[in-house]
């Protein structure tokens, strides 16, 4: 059983002062990980750009994205600048990597947004490359989405390898991140509602993750004891009256009943020692040991996450 670890995802930034503290902040409270997402929206800064200043800032703390949107970046490129971040962090980073979701970024800056397979398919052959060009290897590959000839990665990584997470809760990216990747991201989410940003909440409920999860476990074969499960929590509340929390939750979360969101990896609730168990209940069904909370959140799960990290 693998041993907790606990990541904060920056997904806002009001300023350059405050992004500096929240890093500063996430590595004081004893997260292991950083992390920002990809979106094409105001208030949220590049990742590259914002984790080497966020590199910059601190001393331990790993530096992620969750997730870049593929269809944004060369795989090329994708690789580059990951490897050039590892470099200058001292060996720190985590390279997420997803099929992108959004249709309105991807209209309003006139991207095509294709069909959910092509999207995934695209994934998979930039995942061969950047996990080729990690490596060191010269790569010519010549795939339905990308064409290399005889391209090297400049500056090597200081890991080797550099953990790739793929992550989201389609089958098909599942698939495709139990045969590509170190870290395997569940987020339960289902279809992304019109604003581009919200879904359903589809894959919450403790049954549906339990298919994904076999799902991963079965394509995964041989590689599946070098596998690490991370979930991406939508909600931390402490309280000491769990029910009724989670009864307000599932009214907000319809179609998910009060039972589904109290065994929902997704969302933590209760008192601190209820979600310590909680935890590792999701630990001993789904093999989840890696958890990310957004910053609207981290103070609360701070302490939980300081006394179960490394256990």
């Amino acid at each position: 059983m693998r041993p907790f670890r606990f990541g904060v995802s920056a997904r806002a930034l009001a300023g350059p002062s405050d992004w500096t503290a929240l890093a500063r902040r996430a590595e004081a409270l004893g997260y292991d990980t950083l992390s920002v997402a990809d979106h094409l929206v105001e208030g949220l800064l590049p990742p590259f750009v914002a984790l080497a200043n966020a590199a910059a800032a601190t001393e331990r703390i790993r530096l992620g994205t969750l997730v870049l949107n593929n269809d944004l970046r060369h795989p090329a490129m994708t690789a580059r600048e990951a490897a050039a971040l590892d470099v200058l962090s001292g060996g720190r980073v985590e390279l997420g990597l997803g099929a992108g979701h959004s249709r309105p970024e991807y209209e309003e800056i006139g991207l095509p947004f294709d069909d959910a397979a092509t999207r995934v398919a695209r994934l998979g052959e930039s995942a061969t490359i950047v996990n080729a060009l990690l490596r060191g290897e010269s790569v010519t590959f010549e795939g339905d989405h990308y064409r290399l000839r005889d391209h090297t990665l400049w500056p090597s990584p200081v890991q080797q390898p550099l953990p790739l997470l793929i992550g989201g809760n389609g089958r098909r990216l599942l698939r495709l991140a139990a045969r590509e990747a170190g870290i395997v991201g569940f987020t339960g989410m289902g279809r992304t509602l019109e604003d581009g940003q919200r879904h359903e909440p589809a894959g919450f409920g403790p049954a549906a993750v339990d298919e994904r999860v076999a799902l991963v476990r079965s394509e995964a074969g041989e590689r599946l004891a070098d596998l690490e499960f991370h979930a991406l929590v939508q909600s931390v509340v402490v309280t000491d009256d769990r029910d009724a929390e989670a009864a307000a939750t599932a009214e907000r979360l319809a179609p998910l009943t009060a039972e589904d969101v109290l065994g929902s990896p997704f969302v933590l609730i209760g008192t601190g020692d209820e979600i310590t168990e909680e935890l590792r209940a999701h630990r001993e069904r789904f093999g989840f040991s890696y958890f990310t909370v957004f910053e609207k959140d981290h103070e609360a799960l701070a302490p939980i996450a300081s006394a179960l990290a490394g256990s």
